[in-house]
């Protein structure tokens, strides 16, 4: 007897020093389980703070597309922690987010589960009974002459009457995606605990310029429940396209300290330099080549190539980081791909000097699908090796 109690309390000890105490992400089996051993130390308030944290994390705390995508992103942000390290993260997330939750308050997103596996319970808050979605949208900010600078996006759950829904303690997952002419632009994701849910604060200045069509974005909110996630579209929506993300004019490096062409490196101090021979023929330093052509010209070729599908000549016109490699470009979709012509009616130089230049331009673009539209765009230019090259690019209203 005595012997079968020691063997159950030595079974015991080793059951305990197997669990773990700290995420093992090694692949999901391994996450779920490692969970699975903290949550079981946890008391039961604990639990539920814990699984809201890992909820928290899943939803906001990182970038993927999907379910699966998310939990392996999330095994990575969390692998090797322990329970007071998650809830730290999760709280750094959820400020960083606007987000009323806190790993100290008292539970408030009804059943969390981030493995998926659960079936809704009588209990569950967030098996929420609605019809449909609605979405209210109203300008928000004044940029100093009257025109806004963002836009309120506030979703409801209603009922078949469309009258709001009633509910609270919920922890369901809005998003929020932006669109312009077909083309996705941004993705916002929020938790709505009750029907008198904020929203989404969209600010212009997220939104590039470049990418909007006719000054008009459509939005697409869904807010997802136990049973079903809803989805409410509005297509039209006018920005103000003074307020929109353009790309810096490129500034010279005034910081930059220019070398000796004469000095003499000491081997054994390189970062120090000495004069060279006084009596020796000094070398006058090299100035930067500068452009012949007038700046307007690169607008002009950038324009012409674009509107004979000649992409790669006019990319190679420029030196905008913000339009990126080639292939994104020339993309048919979101790129200058999906341009079939282009009617210059003017090109003006506003300002320039051996560093850079500022050209205007206005023209009308007509794309594959036939629509045409007015553009007044600024260029900013730079001189590479005594070549104007585009490296901005402004939507003027």
């Amino acid at each position: 007897m005595k012997k079968f109690s020691f063997l159950l309390v030595l079974s015991l000890l080793l059951f305990t020093a197997c669990r773990k105490d700290h995420v093992d992400a090694t692949n999901t089996k391994t996450l779920q389980s490692s969970i699975n051993d903290m949550t079981s130390s946890l008391s039961t308030i604990k639990q539920i703070k814990f699984n809201e944290a890992l909820y928290i994390l899943k939803t906001f705390g990182v970038e993927a597309d999907g379910d699966v995508e998310e939990l392996k992103a999330l095994g990575k942000l969390i692998d090797g922690k322990k329970v007071p390290e998650i809830l730290t993260l999760a709280d750094e997330v959820a400020q960083k987010n606007g987000i009323e939750w806190a790993s100290t308050s008292p539970p408030s997103l009804g059943e969390m589960n981030i493995f998926g596996d659960d079936k809704a319970k009588e209990t569950d808050a967030n098996d929420v009974k609605a019809s449909s979605l609605s979405i209210i949208t109203r300008p928000t900010g004044d940029d100093g002459s009257g025109a806004p600078i963002a836009i309120q996006i506030v979703p409801r759950l209603v009922d078949g009457s469309g009258n709001p829904v009633s509910f609270t303690g919920a922890g369901l997952e809005a998003t929020l995606e932006v669109f312009s002419n077909g083309v996705k632009l941004s993705t916002a994701k929020n938790l709505m605990q009750d029907n008198n849910f904020k929203g989404f604060n969209l600010k212009f200045s997220s939104i590039p310029a470049a990418k909007v069509v006719d000054n008009k974005i459509d939005i697409t909110v869904s807010v997802k429940t136990t049973a079903k996630t809803f989805k409410m579209s509005k297509i039209g929506l006018d920005v103000n396209p003074s307020a929109l993300k353009v790309p810096a004019v490129p500034k010279n490096d005034s910081t930059a300290v220019t070398q000796d062409p004469n000095a003499v490196i000491d081997p054994n101090n390189p970062t120090a330099t000495t004069p060279a021979d006084p009596n020796a023929p000094t070398t006058a330093p090299t100035a930067p080549k500068q452009p012949a052509a007038d700046p307007k010209s690169t607008v002009s070729k950038f324009l012409s190539s674009v509107s004979s599908q000649n992409l790669k000549a006019a990319y190679e016109t420029s030196s905008n980081p913000n339009w990126g490699s080639y292939e994104s470009f020339s993309n048919p979709t979101s790129g200058f791909g999906s341009v079939k012509n282009v009617s210059v009616k003017n090109i003006t130089t506003n300002a320039a000097n051996s560093g850079g230049a500022s050209v205007n331009a206005t023209y009308d673009v007509t794309d594959k699908n036939g629509k045409t539209t007015s553009l007044k765009v600024t260029f900013g230019l730079k001189n590479v090796n005594g070549d104007w090259k585009i490296s901005s690019y402004k939507i003027n209203p």
